[in-house]
C-alpha cells in the first residue's frame, strides 16, 4: 500500500504533527556554515518538487502559508527547478510581495547551462537573481560548469552547484565534483538510503562544497515504515516526531548544510523545521537510528 505523509498522520491520529515542534520554542537555531563563503543557513528548508506543479489559487494559497510558516520558525532556503512544472511561477507569486525576497535564499535547477533557460527561470520567480542556481542531474563527468562560475561574476546567482538523485550517476558527480569545486551538491539521502555518506559527502567535504539533502523521507518510504509506532524513549530528548528523528539523523552529520523535505501542508512545515531547534543526535544515537529502522 502506498501511503503519503498526510495519510500517515490520518491514521496516526495527526499525533506526530499537533504535540509542540521544538520549532515553537525558544531552542537555539541550527544553522550550518556555507563552506565556500561562511555564510550562515538555516538547517532545514523546503523542497518544492510534486507539491506546487499547478499555478492555480489553491495552490498559490497553500504556498503562502508553507512560505510564511517557513519564515515564522527561522527558515530561509526553499529549493525549485525549471522543470517542476508551475512550481516557480508558484513561487514567484508568493514571494513577490515587498520585503519577502529578501527574507529568503532562493535555489533553482536548470537542465542545461543555457541562457534561455536561466532567464526563463528568473522571469517565472519574478527575480534578478537566485541564491544558488544548480545544474540539475549531472551526468555527464566531463561536465563543465564554466558558464555558472561566468553567472556567478555577473552577479546572477550568488552560488552555484550540480545535483542528482540518481545513483548510477554518482560516478559523474564525483568527476564534476573534484575538478569544478562547485559551492553546493545537492543529492539524495535519508535515513534508510545513505549511499551519500560514503561516495558524495567525503568529497563535498574535501573540496568544500555544501550538501543539500533532497527526499530526505525516502519518498514517504520512512513513514510507512513506522505507521502505527511511537518514536522510541531514547529519542525523545532530540525528536518531537517522526519527521524530526528522520530530519536529525541527516543533521546529525556535520557536513550536511541543509535539508529539503517538500511539502504543501504548513503544519508539516512548521514540524519539519522544529528539526533544527533542540539537540541533534550524536554518532552513537545515529548508528542506534540507523539499527531502529534497519529492524522496521
Amino acid at each position: 500500500m502506498q501511503m503519503t505523509r498526510r495519510d500517515f498522520a490520518v491514521m496516526a491520529g495527526a499525533a506526530a504533527v499537533t504535540r509542540p515542534a521544538f520549532a515553537q520554542t525558544g531552542a537555539q537555531l541550527v544553522t550550518r556554515a556555507i563552506p565556500s563563503s561562511g555564510e550562515l543557513l538555516p538547517a532545514v528548508g523546503l523542497g518544492t518538487a510534486q507539491v506546487f506543479n499547478t499555478a492555480d489559487d489553491a495552490t498559490r494559497q497553500k504556498a503562502a502559508a508553507v512560505v510564511q510558516a517557513l519564515i515564522a520558525n527561522g527558515g530561509r532556503l526553499i529549493d525549485t527547478a525549471s522543470t517542476y512544472r508551475d512550481a516557480e511561477v508558484v513561487l514567484g507569486d508568493v514571494i513577490a510581495p515587498p520585503g519577502l525576497r529578501d527574507k529568503l535564499f532562493i535555489a533553482t535547477k536548470i537542465e542545461a547551462p543555457d541562457n534561455a533557460e536561466l532567464k526563463r527561470s528568473l522571469a517565472r520567480l519574478k527575480t534578478a537573481k537566485v541564491d544558488l542556481l544548480q545544474l540539475h542531474n549531472a551526468s555527464d563527468p566531463q561536465q563543465s560548469l564554466a558558464r555558472f562560475k561566468g553567472w556567478k561574476s555577473q552577479g546572477l546567482c550568488r552560488y552555484f552547484g550540480i545535483t542528482s538523485t540518481f545513483h548510477n550517476d554518482f560516478t559523474a558527480v564525483e568527476a564534476v565534483l573534484k575538478r569544478e569545486k562547485p559551492d553546493f551538491v545537492q543529492i539524495d539521502y535519508s535515513l534508510d538510503n545513505r549511499v551519500a555518506e560514503k561516495r558524495i559527502l567525503p568529497l563535498a567535504a574535501e573540496v568544500k562544497a555544501g550538501v543539500l539533502t533532497a527526499l530526505p523521507f525516502g519518498r514517504a518510504r520512512l513513514f510507512r515504515a513506522v505507521s502505527g509506532k511511537e518514536i522510541p524513549n531514547w529519542a525523545r530528548e532530540f525528536a518531537n516526531s517522526w519527521a524530526q528523528f528522520f530530519l536529525k539523523y541527516l543533521l546529525g552529520d556535520p557536513r550536511v548544510t541543509a535539508v529539503i523535505p517538500g511539502t504543501s501542508n504548513a503544519a508539516h512545515m512548521t514540524d519539519n523545521l522544529g528539526a533544527m531547534r533542540g539537540p541533534l543526535p550524536d554518532p552513537d544515537q545515529r548508528r542506534k537510528m540507523v539499527s531502529f529502522v534497519e529492524a522496521l
